[in-house]
């Protein structure tokens, strides 16, 4: 790599080049367009999920979870398509903001009539928790490795690691970091620092990048991802709790009976929905604190081969194997889950 001899490197005037480039698609304008777009993703779920109780408004939760899902799963498929073809982007956090809200409002407005004082109060406390966090992780640096850093100007990138999950949480978007600097293996820049293609940023701790959220989930904002991840499946499954006991017990009546039918048919659509990201998160909360007790990254745990610190290569006697030798998984950061958990709450820097 050629370096600069001018105060200012190669490398710097590429992260200030990311970083002009990080505020450029972040302008007012584009925001606001990203944010219009996902109001009317917002806006055609819910209504689609309203839909489904009103229509067979006699079915069986099991049912209703059922086919909800797949309305849903038809919804993403259309609007994928319709997003590359208009050339248009969607706000993800934008999109959990406006379910947030919108099921904070039914709420308010219809399920807390059969709720008790203390139970109210505590499932609007959740939510405004739940802002208050999503919020905070907006804005919170999660671990980004700046220009300060003398090591900076030695990293080399790999190949892009490309993988995807289902559930979106993260993105083909990291490089993995030689290990030419094995003498500096344990100084505080070097390591488990990742690149994020999406943020175009080095990351300690590199976890993964959070569209939901909107923004990358490294050693700095860990924590806060998984207490706001904790905060989610309680929020959803109080809602979910409390919906239920207005579906049973309500009884709504006015001359033409609308009134009962439209709010028991937002209360099990919001209810549906809830339950339907309850499922997806509490696996997703399940996975992350196997990662905390095990010390390792989903990123590490799915790029585990192009990390060489993850391979033990173990040799066979000639004729055994096709090489000789074959490449297993090792965690070399797994220091058992005491100290796994410890090290998970204190390292914040």
């Amino acid at each position: 790599m050629l370096i600069s001899s001018s105060p200012v490197t190669g490398l710097e005037e590429l992260k200030m080049a990311e970083s002009e480039d990080r505020r450029n698609r972040r302008t007012w304008p584009n925001l606001i367009g990203r944010c219009l777009v996902s109001l009317i993703i917002f806006s055609q779920t819910q209504l689609a999920l309203y839909m489904v109780p009103f229509f067979i408004p006699n079915s069986s939760v099991l049912s209703l979870l059922s086919l909800s899902a797949m309305v849903l799963l038809v919804l993403t498929g259309v609007g994928r398509f319709c997003k590359r073809l208009l050339r248009v982007r969607a706000s993800a956090p934008a999109f959990v903001f406006l379910n947030i809200l919108f099921i904070w409002g039914v709420y308010v407005g219809v399920v807390r009539q059969v709720v008790s004082s203390l139970m109210n109060f505590m499932l609007n406390m959740e939510f405004l928790m739940l802002m208050i966090g999503l919020c905070s992780i907006l804005s919170t640096d999660p671990g980004y490795v700046t220009n300060e850093s003398t090591h900076l100007n030695n990293l080399v990138e790999s190949p892009v690691s490309v993988f995807e999950v289902h559930s979106k949480e993260l993105l083909p978007s990291t490089y993995d970091m030689r290990n030419e600097f094995a003498a500096e293996e344990n100084s505080v820049p070097l390591q488990r620092v990742r690149h994020c293609r999406h943020c175009k940023a080095y990351v300690k701790g590199f976890d993964h990048h959070c569209p939901a959220f909107g923004n990358c989930i490294g050693q700095k904002n860990l924590v806060l991802f998984i207490i706001l991840l904790v905060g989610f499946v309680f929020t959803e499954a109080s809602y979910v709790a409390c919906s239920s006991q207005f579906i049973a017990k309500i009884q709504i009546v006015d001359k033409t009976g609308h009134l009962t039918s439209s709010s028991r048919n937002l209360a099990i659509s919001t209810m549906i929905f809830s339950l339907l990201q309850l499922l997806w998160q509490g696996v997703f909360l399940a996975w992350h604190i196997y990662c905390v007790c095990f010390n390792i990254r989903t990123d590490e745990w799915i790029n585990w081969k192009r990390y060489p610190e993850f391979h033990l290569v173990i040799h066979h006697e000639p004729g055994e194997i096709p090489n000789g030798s074959e490449t297993r998984f090792t965690n070399p950061y797994n220091k058992g889950i005491w100290c796994n958990l410890k090290e998970f709450l204190t390292a914040k820097e």
